[in-house]
């Protein structure tokens, strides 16, 4: 199914612009599958969370894939593009520039904590500003930054050609091409992809497609696939393999590392 773009303004409704006096604001918006909110920044910076539904997010030259047991910090003035890759209910929390919670200027995951989960959907419901939205706000603001970070990104390059490569093998994880078949897909050498996968990445081809593939397994194993499946879709020959795999990069095996709190 084609992504589906969806028209953004650097601007929210003007009733929820966060401010000095109202620093936190929701944004609520329920998506289908394949839609896409095209890159934009704004001032303000923003967790970036699905009740329901996995995201796909783009940014800093970097790709993360965030199930609803996690959030990303995106911080204010990045450019971001957000993908769904099935239904999700997307809850942004817009955070005042002057009151961030981090001070670093790049893109965070985050676990989300049963209660950070309440409290984003008691915020929801909150409808003018008083009391309890400065009370949600300063225990949502300690839970964030209490949370534990994850680490969760995929690198990009930012070779035209190794873009439309990484892309290909985003959107099949399990394909069992080879760096010569995408030479011929994209126009280039495999020597030249494998010079350019180095320069601009840091890695040889098959240690990137491996960390992809890492990486993509948070929404198969987020939404409860068997792990034999999921290791099936990302073209392990095993569960075991795929596990094993998994405990080595991670420090913990797949259902430990994705198990709620």
């Amino acid at each position: 199914m084609p992504i589906v773009p969806i028209k953004h303004t650097n601007a929210p409704p003007s009733d929820t612009t966060p401010t000095a006096e109202r620093k936190i604001r929701m944004v609520a918006r329920d998506l289908l599958a394949q839609q896409i909110l095209r890159p934009h920044s704004h001032p303000w910076g923003q967790l970036t969370y699905a009740r329901e539904g996995m995201l796909h997010v783009i940014a800093d030259n970097n790709t993360w894939f965030v199930p609803p047991l996690r959030a990303i910090w995106i911080p204010p003035n990045m450019v971001h593009e957000i993908r769904t890759m099935e239904d999700a209910r997307l809850r942004a929390l817009y955070s005042y520039a002057g009151y961030i919670p981090f001070p670093s200027d790049h893109c965070i995951v985050l676990e989300v904590s049963p209660l950070l989960r309440e409290l984003i959907l008691s915020i929801e419901n909150v409808n003018q500003a008083g009391p309890r939205e400065d009370h949600l706000v300063q225990v949502i603001l300690d839970e964030i930054v209490h949370a534990e970070t994850l680490p969760m990104h995929l690198a990009m390059p930012h070779d035209k050609r190794l873009k439309t490569l990484c892309e290909s093998l985003i959107a099949d994880p399990a394909s069992a091409l080879t760096l010569e078949d995408y030479a011929l897909q994209v126009g280039a050498s495999a020597r030249t992809l494998s010079r350019l996968f180095e320069q601009d990445l840091g890695l040889t081809f098959g240690q990137w497609r491996q960390q992809m593939r890492l990486t993509r397994a948070t929404s198969l194993i987020a939404n409860g696939l068997p792990l034999s499946k999921v290791a099936s879709k990302l073209g392990y020959t095993s569960q075991s393999a795929f596990s094993a795999m998994f405990k080595k990069t991670f420090g913990k095996s797949p259902s430990a590392f994705y198990q709620s709190k």
